[in-house]
């Protein structure tokens, strides 16, 4: 658990909610293969770039089969704009490989079964269950989420696992998708990692580290 000071949960909790009303999964998709598929594309690349990309890439493969047979250097080329996209290539046709021949071509809603998928951990299998009307496992822990956390003195950890540990002891269950966005959109629009906008932020009078960028 944190140490020091720590901005108060349910308040910042509160505000949070009135600040991102809207909050949700940014990622265009319209089933959990589809997520999948998104959410490991999203790795080292912006939202807005894998919903330029994916639009094609759902036209033209329609199942876990279609991503695991794909010839070599096909995927890789559809999704070459994403960054990365040999690793991610890679992982893509090795989750739904076992997607296809182990579960039915369906995606597997269960947090212990889908951390044993290629390329997928923790964050990726909770943005999986929590968007798909399923239990997550705990609240995504994203570099917006960890950065956010830890100024606001919930976490003093570095790790994301060991982040998403503190924040579920910490937020209630029934909060953790609905939280992790919202934290997620602060991250982005005000607490940025080198020039964080405290003078702005609805939450400074409330956070342990505001006009601070050493945390």
């Amino acid at each position: 658990m944190p140490r020091g000071k720590q901005a108060p949960v349910g308040e910042c909790l509160r505000r949070l909610r009135k600040a991102y009303p809207q909050a949700d999964c940014t990622l265009t998709f319209l089933d959990p293969l589809e997520l999948m598929v998104a959410t490991i594309l999203s790795a080292q690349c912006t939202d807005e770039r894998v919903n330029q990309v994916t639009p094609t890439l759902f036209a033209k493969y329609r199942s876990a089969a279609d991503y695991a047979d794909a010839p070599p250097g096909q995927l890789e080329d559809d999704i070459r704009s994403t960054g990365f996209f040999n690793n991610k290539a890679r992982n893509i046709r090795g989750a739904c490989r076992v997607i296809a021949d182990r579960h039915g071509g369906r995606v597997p809603m269960d947090m212990d079964v889908l951390v044993t998928l290629p390329g997928i951990g923790r964050k990726t299998a909770n943005v999986i269950l929590g968007n798909s009307g399923h239990r997550p496992g705990g609240v995504v822990v994203d570099t917006h989420v960890g950065r956010v956390s830890r100024r606001l003195g919930w976490t003093a950890h570095d790790d994301p696992v060991k982040v998403e540990q503190d924040l579920n002891r910490l937020i209630p269950q029934e909060d953790w998708v609905r939280a992790g966005h919202e934290l997620i959109l602060h991250g982005r629009q005000v607490c940025h990692a080198r020039k964080p906008r405290c003078t702005e932020c609805f939450l400074a009078d409330v956070c342990p580290s505001a006009g601070r960028t050493d945390k």
